[in-house]
C-alpha cells in the first residue's frame, strides 16, 4: 500500500506504507489496536499487583521475587535483558494504548460536533455505568500517566524516594508509603486507575466485534470484579504501610 503527500513544490509524492500502518492508520484498526494493548496493560497490571501481595510474606519473599525477575531467562539472556525487554514492550503497548484513545476521541468530538453530548448506552443503567467512566477518562488518564511516572521515579530509579536502597524493594515501598502525601497521592491514583480499568474492561470487547447484549451482564460483572480486585490489592499496600502491618 502507498500513500500520497503533498511536496514542498506543491507535488505529490509517493511512500510505501506497512501492513500495520494501513491498519492502524482506520478508525477499527485503532479500535482493535487500543483493545489489544488494552488487554496487555489489563494483565501486566494483574499480574504486578499479585506480586507485590508478596510484601505480606516479608521483605524476603518480595525481595526474592524482585530479584527473580531481574535474572528471567538468565544465563541464555544477560542479567535484566529480559527485564528490559519487558519494559519496552509494555511502554510501546502504553503508547500506542494512549494514542490510539486519543485520536479516537478527537475523530468523536468532530463526528458528534466539540461540546456535544455522547451517544447514549442502549440502557439507563449501561449508560450511567459506562459514560460516568468514558467521561473521567480524559483528566483521570493525565493523573494516571503522571502518576506511572511518579512511580518509576520513586520505586525503579529511586530518584524521588525519601531513602531509596537499589535492590532492597520492601524498604523502598515502606520508606515511601511511610510518607502520608505520598500514600494519599498513591491512593487517589488507584482509585481513578479503577475508573479507568472498568471502562477499559467493558469497552474491549466491543472494540474486538464481541458485543451481544446477552452477554453485557457478564461484561459488567467482569470489569467491575477486575477493578475492585486490583485497586483493592494496590491501595492496601500504603494502607498497611500507615497503620503499621507492614514496616
Amino acid at each position: 500500500m502507498t500513500t500520497t503527500r503533498t511536496g514542498t513544490d506543491g507535488g505529490t509524492t509517493s511512500r510505501p506504507r506497512t501492513f500495520f500502518g494501513e491498519f492502524y492508520a482506520s478508525d477499527v484498526g485503532k479500535k482493535w489496536v487500543m483493545a489489544v494493548t488494552g488487554i496487555v496493560l489489563l494483565t501486566y497490571l494483574f499480574v504486578h499487583m499479585l506480586g507485590n501481595l508478596k510484601i505480606y510474606l516479608g521483605a524476603e519473599h518480595l525481595n526474592t521475587y524482585a530479584e527473580w525477575l531481574r535474572t528471567i531467562l538468565e544465563p541464555f539472556m544477560p542479567r535484566t535483558a529480559f527485564l528490559w525487554l519487558f519494559r519496552i514492550v509494555m511502554l510501546t503497548a502504553f503508547v500506542l494504548h494512549i494514542h490510539a484513545a486519543y485520536v479516537l476521541t478527537v475523530h468523536n468530538w468532530k463526528a458528534r460536533g466539540w461540546g456535544s453530548r455522547p451517544v447514549r448506552y442502549h440502557t439507563p443503567r449501561e449508560y450511567l455505568a459506562a459514560d460516568y467512566a468514558s467521561r473521567t477518562m480524559r483528566w483521570s488518564g493525565v493523573i494516571i500517566f503522571l502518576f506511572v511516572v511518579w512511580h518509576l521515579l520513586d520505586l525503579t530509579i529511586g530518584s524521588v524516594n525519601p531513602d531509596f536502597i537499589a535492590g532492597d524493594v520492601y524498604h523502598n515501598v515502606v520508606a515511601s508509603f511511610s510518607v502520608l502525601w505520598i500514600s494519599l497521592f498513591y491512593i487517589v491514583a488507584n482509585l481513578l486507575l479503577g475508573m479507568h480499568l472498568y471502562h477499559g474492561a467493558w469497552s474491549l470487547f466491543q472494540s474486538l466485534g464481541w458485543n451481544n447484549p446477552r452477554f453485557n451482564p457478564w461484561r459488567r460483572w467482569f470489569a467491575t470484579a477486575f477493578a475492585v480486585i486490583v485497586v483493592a490489592g494496590n491501595v492496601s499496600f500504603p494502607i498497611a504501610v500507615l497503620t503499621g502491618i507492614v514496616g
